[in-house]
C-alpha cells in the first residue's frame, strides 16, 4: 500500500506540473561545462547560489531538471549530460584508470545519442567527446582551477549557449525517447500497477532520510541471498516495473525534500501528504501533530469542525475531511531504510484522533507555561534523563506513541514504565508527566483507574485512597517548606517514592514530622493547614491504616493526586 499511495501521490503532483516527467530528475549541479560550436570547453561556469544552511548563508550546489540517473551498483553506469567529474571529464585524483573507463562509458552513451543529430547543442556535446583527451585534462587551466571541488565529486553539466544543454527541447526529445524505449530486463505484472512492464530491478534511493547514507537508501531492495526466495534475484522477488519504480522514488524524495513538511521522532523521518497533492492538508497536519504556538487557538476550532465532519479553510485553501491522508516514518538501517509505520485514513479520522489525544492530555498547568497543548515530542522529552549524553527519547518508542496517536489505539507500556523511572529517579512530577499518566490510564481502560481521578484539576470529593494519599503527601510537603523556608532536602526528596509504594511504612513517619513542623508556625497558618489536613482525612473513608503496598496504577493515582494538590494550592495562592 505504501508504493501505491507513492505512486498515486507522484501521479497528483504531476498533473499539478509540481514534479518533473518520467525520466527526468533533480540533482543538485556545481559547474557548467560551457561549450563552443565546436565542443571546446569556454569556461567552467560556477552554478552555486547563495543558501541558508542552519543559521548561515553558503554557497551550495544548485538544484536543476536534469536526465533521471539511474542507480549506481557496484558496476559503474554513465549518466547523460550530468554527471561528477570522473564520468565527463575523465578526472579523478588517484584513479586514473577508473576515471579512463568512466570516461568510455559517458562518451559511448553521448556519442550513441547525439552522434547524428542536427541540433547545435547536442552536436556541440558530441564534439566534446570526440576530441577530449583525459590523459592531458590535469593540464588544462580551466580544470586546475577548480580541481578541488571536481575530484571531490561535484556535479558538472553541459552547457551551450547561455543555457543547460538539457533544455533543448532537440536534445530532450532525443533522451525521451532514449529512456522510453531502453527496456531491459524481463516482463513482469507489476504489483504497484497491476501491468504488464519490464522489472525495474535496482530501484532509485531515496534521500533525505535523517542518518541514512547521503549518497540515499533503499526501500525496496534484496541484495543477500538470505533475503532471496524461488532463485529470484534483487527486485525479482518483489517485481516493480520501471515506471512505479520512478513514480515513488520521485515523489518520496519530493517529500523528503520539502523540509517545511517534515518531521523527526526518535530516528524515525516523518511525511505527510493527502490525496489530490494540495500542501495546505499537510500545512494543517504538521500543524495539529507537532505543535506550532501561533496556529494553536486556530488549530483546535479547526479540529472540531473537520472531527465532526465540516470542512475549513486554511492558508486560503478548503480542507475536505473526507480527502485521503497519509503519514509516513522511516528510519535508517544501513544502506536501506525501515518504515516506522505507516498509517492511512482520512483526514476527519486524522483530526478526530489528535483531538482525542489532546483531550485526554488536558490537565491543569503551571502559570508560567504557555504552551495550552503539549507536543508529541514535549511528551516524548518528559522519557528523557536530562543528565544523559543523547537527550532523545528511545526510537522506538517514539514510533509506538506517534502510531497510538494517529490510530487513536493504546499508548505503548513503555511510555508509562519511562515516565513512571524518571519520577522515581528525579522525584518530580511535571505538568508533562502528569497529563501523560492521566492520559495512558484514560486511553488504556484495561487497566483498572477509577474516572474521579483522571481529571483535568483536583476532584476533592473522590475517595480513592491511592490519589487521596498523594494529596495529602502534598500537604505535607507544604508544610515543611513553610516551617522551612530555606530547607535544600524536602520529604519529597528522601521520601516520595517510597510513600507512593509503601504508604504504611512513611506516612506516619510523614504525620509526625508535620505535627512538629506545624509547631513552628504562626496561628494563623496552623489553622489554615490543619483545616486542608482535616479536609483530606474525612476522604478516607474509615480507613483504619494505610496500605501495605500500592501497585503501578495506584501509584499513578497517587501522583495525579500529588500534581493535582500542588497545583491547586498555587491557583488559590494567586486567586488571593
Amino acid at each position: 500500500m505504501i508504493l501505491q499511495a507513492l505512486t498515486e501521490h507522484y501521479e497528483d503532483l504531476l498533473a499539478l506540473n509540481k514534479t518533473t516527467k518520467p525520466g527526468w530528475g533533480l540533482n543538485k549541479v556545481s559547474y557548467g561545462i560551457n561549450l563552443s560550436d565546436d565542443g571546446d570547453i569556454i569556461s567552467l561556469l560556477p552554478l552555486q547560489t547563495e543558501q541558508m544552511r542552519g543559521k548561515k548563508i553558503q554557497l551550495a550546489p544548485r538544484v536543476m531538471e536534469v536526465p533521471m540517473p539511474f542507480k549506481r551498483t557496484s558496476s559503474p553506469v554513465a549518466y547523460f549530460l550530468c554527471d561528477n567529474s570522473g564520468y565527463l571529464l575523465g578526472v579523478n585524483e588517484g584513479k586514473s584508470k577508473k576515471a579512463e573507463e568512466y570516461f568510455d562509458l559517458s562518451k559511448k552513451l553521448h556519442l550513441e545519442l547525439l552522434s547524428n543529430t542536427d541540433c547545435p547543442a547536442g552536436h556541440a556535446v558530441a564534439c566534446f567527446f570526440e576530441k577530449w583527451d583525459p590523459a592531458i585534462a590535469s593540464a588544462n587551466p580551466l580544470i586546475l582551477d577548480k580541481w578541488d571541488d571536481l575530484i571531490n565529486g561535484a556535479n558538472l553539466i553541459f552547457w551551450y549557449k547561455d543555457e543547460p544543454v538539457s533544455n533543448d527541447p532537440e536534445v530532450r526529445k532525443i533522451w525521451q525517447e532514449y529512456y522510453d524505449n531502453k527496456n531491459e530486463g524481463h516482463l513482469i505484472q507489476c504489483l504497484v500497477t497491476g501491468e504488464k512492464t519490464y522489472l525495474e530491478n535496482i530501484h532509485p534511493p531515496i534521500k533525505g532520510v535523517k542518518g541514512a547514507q547521503p549518497t540515499g537508501a533503499a526501500l525496496v531492495t534484496f541484495n543477500e541471498d538470505s533475503f532471496c526466495s524461488y532463485g529470484h534475484k534483487q527486485g525479482e522477488n518483489a517485481p516493480v516495473g520501471r515506471y512505479a519504480a520512478f513514480a515513488y522514488t520521485t515523489a518520496l524524495n519530493k517529500l523528503l525534500a520539502d523540509w517545511e513538511h517534515v518531521q523527526h521522532i526518535g530516528d524515525a523521518t516523518v511525511v505527510c501528504w493527502a490525496a489530490g497533492g494540495e500542501s495546505a492538508y499537510q500545512d494543517f497536519g504538521m500543524a495539529a501533530l507537532y505543535g506550532d504556538t501561533i496556529t494553536e487557538q486556530d488549530v483546535h476550532g479547526a479540529l472540531t469542525k473537520l472531527a465532526v465532519g465540516q470542512p475549513i479553510e486554511w492558508n486560503n485553501t478548503m480542507l475536505d475531511p473526507e480527502t485521503r491522508f497519509y503519514v509516513l516514518g522511516l528510519s535508517p538501517n544501513a544502506s536501506r531504510l525501515s518504515v516506522r509505520f505507516f498509517w492511512q485514513n482520512s483526514f476527519g479520522a486524522l483530526a478526530r484522533n489528535i483531538q482525542k489525544h489532546y483531550e485526554r492530555l488536558k490537565i491543569i498547568k503551571p502559570a508560567y507555561e504557555k504552551y495550552e497543548d503539549l507536543s508529541i515530542w514535549q511528551l516524548l522529552q518528559e522519557t528523557v534523563n536530562k543528565n544523559a549524553r543523547e537527550k532523545t527519547a528511545s526510537p522506538q518508542l517514539a514510533g509506538d506513541v506517534l502510531r497510538a496517536v494517529l490510530t487513536n489505539g493504546f499508548y505503548p507500556t513503555t511510555l508509562i514504565d519511562s515516565v513512571t523511572l524518571r519520577i522515581r529517579a528525579e522525584h518530580e512530577i511535571t505538568r508533562g508527566r502528569a497529563a501523560i499518566i492521566k492520559a495512558y490510564y484514560l486511553r488504556n481502560k484495561n487497566i483498572k483507574v477509577p474516572e474521579e481521578v483522571l481529571t483535568v484539576g483536583l476532584n476533592k470529593d473522590s475517595t480513592y485512597v491511592p490519589y487521596v494519599l498523594g494529596r495529602l503527601f502534598s500537604v505535607l510537603e507544604k508544610i515543611q517548606k513553610r516551617a522551612n523556608p530555606d530547607i535544600n532536602t524536602t520529604i519529597k526528596d528522601k521520601y516520595f517514592n517510597s510513600a507512593s509504594a509503601t504508604p504504611s511504612l512513611v506516612f506516619p513517619i510523614l504525620i509526625n514530622l508535620a505535627q512538629k513542623h506545624l509547631q513552628k508556625l504562626d496561628i494563623k497558618a496552623q489553622s489554615y493547614f490543619n483545616i486542608q489536613l482535616q479536609e483530606i482525612f474525612d476522604k478516607f473513608d474509615e480507613i483504619t491504616e494505610y496500605p501495605k503496598r500500592l501497585t503501578m496504577p495506584e501509584q499513578g493515582s497517587f501522583q495525579i493526586g500529588y500534581y493535582h494538590q500542588t497545583q491547586y494550592g498555587f491557583t488559590k495562592k494567586e486567586d488571593k
